[in-house]
């Protein structure tokens, strides 16, 4: 298969795009003289701007290609779109989206390998000349990707460092901290207490229950971190907390939003985004799991914790709880405050001394 110019199609979520980037790994190490560039999303191109294994990165408008069946303009901006997309010469794609949307955009590059998943949806594999197919629906994401990756020919990866950290990254971390009153050098706990499905939201008052545990044990402080969508937790959990922690809760760019997790001795976390840049950074995570399976979607290597609460429901996979009364999110209620700072508090404690990653 010709890899010379390759392109990754993977626009979003920000966790599954995490997720993909072995795939980047596996393809720079196993030709070291291809050129690969990556479609994404508008919001997460900040992401992968300036990764060091990329030419580029392809910013895809989703909101705006919406319109194309009703808008002239955006039509007339979608084939200008496309034409410039086949101007790249593209001689292989890789769709890791496995959409209709995603196979069609495969198909508009004119590049003749195009490699996909048997069982995408929406008719995506109509476009494909090659379909994997996956052995088990429990298999985790990071391996279903490489299965794409060894279609085309690649090894596994070799390499770990599957999100470069860049130093002004760090660096611009670090004076956000100090700007918030953490002192140079300090170690942290990074808390993400979002997550877009409200089923594997964890109660705020149990994170601040975390959170003044940690403290009272390590003397640490901790940090929030996330979206504008997170911002209600954050108060929740300023409010309820002994000792308010560092409120950055939609106050970073995606690169400071990597930096600061990378920073972090620790991250407690919702099945998240966030979740994922820690695996990919190194920051080993304590995880809580409720309504999806840690199996396929957990942080992915070694040195991470698996929180979750015994529900026979579970994994549902599931946006809004079908159970009422006592038993509504009893996967998610069901992991107590306790054993989660327990979690955080033995894992700060081994990394502190070396046997943490």
């Amino acid at each position: 298969m010709d890899l010379t110019r390759t392109l990754i199609l993977k626009p979003s979520s920000m966790g599954d795009i995490v997720q993909a980037l072995p795939v980047l790994t596996a393809l720079r190490e196993s030709r070291p003289d291809a050129r690969v560039w990556w479609m994404v999303a508008k919001p997460f191109t900040d992401l992968l701007a300036g990764h060091p294994r990329l030419e580029g990165v392809i910013p895809f408008d989703r909101k705006r290609y919406a319109r194309i069946w009703w808008n002239p303009a955006a039509m007339r901006d979608f084939l200008r779109f496309v034409r410039d997309l086949r101007r790249h010469g593209f001689t292989a794609v890789l769709d890791l989206q496995g959409l209709l949307r995603s196979g069609l955009l495969a198909r508009f590059t004119g590049a003749r390998a195009r490699v996909g998943f048997a069982a995408a949806r929406e008719l995506a594999p109509l476009f494909y000349t090659e379909r994997v197919e996956v052995p088990g629906p429990d298999m985790h994401s990071v391996d279903r990707y490489l299965l794409v990756a060894r279609a085309a020919g690649l090894a596994p990866p070799r390499a770990t460092d599957h999100l470069p950290v860049p130093a002004p990254a760090r660096e611009r971390a670090r004076a956000i901290l100090a700007e918030a009153g953490l002192g140079p050098g300090e170690p942290f706990v990074v808390v993400g207490a979002d997550a877009r499905w409200t089923t594997k939201q964890w109660p705020a008052e149990r994170y601040a229950r975390v959170i003044d545990c940690v403290r009272a044990a390590l003397g640490v402080r901790s940090v929030l971190v996330g979206g504008p969508d997170g911002k209600p937790a954050a108060e929740r959990i300023g409010r309820a907390a002994a000792e308010a922690p560092i409120d950055l809760t939609a106050r970073t760019t995606l690169k400071e939003l990597v930096g600061l997790i990378a920073e972090a001795r620790v991250m407690v976390t919702n099945d998240s985004g966030p979740m994922h840049i820690a695996a990919a950074v190194g920051t080993p995570a304590v995880a809580i799991f409720g309504p999806t399976n840690p199996d396929r979607t957990g942080p992915y290597g070694p040195g991470h914790r698996i929180v979750t609460a015994a529900a026979p429901c579970r994994p549902c996979y599931r946006r809004q709880c079908v159970l009422g009364g006592t038993d509504a999110l009893a996967c998610m209620t069901g992991v107590t405050a306790d054993e989660v700072a327990e979690a955080v508090i033995d894992a700060w404690r081994k990394r502190a001394s070396g046997r943490l990653p």
